[in-house]
């Protein structure tokens, strides 16, 4: 079952810009880039007939049909969406408390654990160096990071990856197979050490 909430006057709001799109059985579509991440936004965009994917969750409205990320669902766990108006205008707003860090189980996809890893328990030790550390991408199990702000051109990088990153994460999730390092650190403008 869903747990987010499309108020009457979003639904109102969202129907009035479907009509405009002179499209019949348009709806929207709900989703989270960069989920997971502090760099996650909740988006929401028109889903024109064709353009659901199999695995979208769906919302039945009185005007429209809404669909759902399936990917995103964690994310928008107790989501709200709605649209308040103004005197010079209106705004529609979307909360969603868990789209930068949500709920992830040992069955979460793999990137979200990862992702989940980084931002809760490696990051906050980097950050007093001013460090960050992001996923990129997972190739083969294998986890490319990327080194940013302190880390990047830091001489301890190298063994911040092996000792520190590398190992924490093949703990923690026994499936990841290794850790790749795409940092350009040649580029030490920025670095701790």
């Amino acid at each position: 079952m869903l747990s987010i909430t499309i108020t009457e006057s979003a639904e109102q709001y969202l129907a009035g810009l479907l009509a405009k799109q002179d499209c019949e059985g348009i709806g929207i579509r709900m989703f989270v880039t960069d989920p997971g991440t502090p760099k996650a936004e909740t988006c929401i965009a028109y889903c024109r007939p064709g353009e659901e994917q199999e695995k979208d969750e769906v919302m039945e409205l009185d005007s429209f049909r809404a669909y759902f990320d399936h990917r995103s669902l964690p994310f928008l766990e107790d989501a709200k969406v709605d649209y308040a108006d103004e005197k010079f205008g209106g705004q529609l707003t979307i909360r969603a408390p868990n789209s930068r860090m949500p709920r992830v189980s040992d069955d979460s996809p793999l990137e979200d654990r990862i992702n989940y890893l980084l931002y809760n328990e490696i990051n906050p030790g980097l950050a007093a160096h001013g460090g960050v550390i992001s996923l990129e991408e997972i190739v083969d199990n294998v986890a490319v990071l990327r080194f940013g702000g302190g880390c990047q051109g830091c001489g301890m990088a190298d063994v911040t990856l092996k000792e520190g990153v590398e190992k924490t994460m093949l703990e923690k999730i026994p499936e990841l197979k290794g850790i790749r390092d795409v940092t350009d650190h040649s580029d030490r403008s920025q670095a701790y050490i």
